[in-house]
């Protein structure tokens, strides 16, 4: 009786945690696909990445706006709240492709 007991406490608590692990493994896995540009990213789009949150997606706008664009993706770790290691997982969803100038590809 003990043993149907204790199983069934463990199974409740892995499906109560499971709704919150699963909330999280959305999101990374939905910035995951999506690479953000950082000289075009609204602050949503940078508040979804992992481990920004909105204070520091609108320090990435002002920076941008200040600087005028990021120009290689390293600047990022210049932004007050990112670190290297916040850099370095970031890394793979961040890019900064230049925008389209519909002039320069009309020679």
């Amino acid at each position: 009786m003990r043993t149907i007991l204790r199983a069934l406490l463990v199974s409740a608590m892995v499906f109560s945690v499971a709704p919150v692990a699963s909330a999280q493994n959305d999101k990374q896995a939905a910035t995951a696909r999506a690479v953000i540009n950082l000289n075009t990213a609204t602050i949503d789009q940078l508040d979804d990445l992992p481990g920004i949150g909105r204070a520091t997606a609108q320090r990435i706008l002002d920076f941008r706006q200040k600087n005028g664009g990021f120009k290689k993706i390293e600047e990022l770790m210049n932004v007050k709240g990112v670190g290297e290691k916040s850099f370095l997982k970031l890394k793979p969803m961040i890019t900064i492709a230049a925008k389209t100038d519909k002039a320069a590809g009309q020679q």
